[in-house]
């Protein structure tokens, strides 16, 4: 379980818990990206969007990759990090360390530039990946198979909820840090 690094952030934390035990569980029968079969659905982006959690969620990620040397830019694989990416940006520029923000596309355009990233210059820099929830990593690692291809420096994945489901050995098995805000624990949740 992780726990913020301030009692304020920490009572972030337990607010946007409370907000998903509350509104973006959902008890059924549902297939994962995994394929696997699940009684239970996290839909994070119910929260990313939502103007009560958004800036609780970039406060909590925030610090959550406060320790992460070097970096300045977050993002990941569009559409489920884009708000988290942005809630982060903007908390950021609060602090003396502003971080701004980049999209990769699931595929490179097929005109204009061609850009499979857009936002934040990546070439040559340290990055941090982010996921508004993870099974397998599979998104994650895709968005950082696209930086990696534009000369970024992919060094962590930031989640923030983690399915305790293979996310984070696949995760660090490509060399990167795993951080995660929330684990299924803190939801009262058995891995599926």
């Amino acid at each position: 379980m992780t726990v913020a690094s301030t009692p304020e952030l920490e009572a972030d934390r337990q607010y946007l818990i409370a907000l998903i035990e509350d509104e973006a569980v959902f008890h059924g029968d549902f297939t994962l990206s995994s394929g696997k079969r699940a009684s239970y659905y996290v839909d994070m982006r119910k929260l990313t969007l939502d103007h009560r959690a958004a800036p609780a969620i970039g406060r909590i990620m925030l610090d959550l990759i406060r320790d992460v040397d070097g970096i300045v830019a977050v993002g990941g694989l569009t559409l489920g990090a884009d708000p988290i990416a942005n809630a982060v940006m903007h908390e950021s520029a609060r602090t003396h360390r502003p971080l701004d923000a980049f999209v990769v596309r699931k595929e490179p355009k097929d005109h204009g530039r061609g850009r499979q990233i857009e936002g934040a210059e990546v070439a040559g820099r340290r990055v941090v990946v982010l996921e508004d929830t993870s099974t397998t990593g599979q998104s994650a690692l895709k968005a950082v198979e696209a930086l990696r291809r534009e000369g970024a420096e992919p060094v962590a994945v930031a989640v923030i909820v983690d399915r305790k489901t293979g996310a984070q050995a696949a995760v660090e098995a490509a060399g990167l840090t795993w951080l995660a805000a929330i684990d299924l624990d803190d939801l009262g949740l058995d891995p599926q």
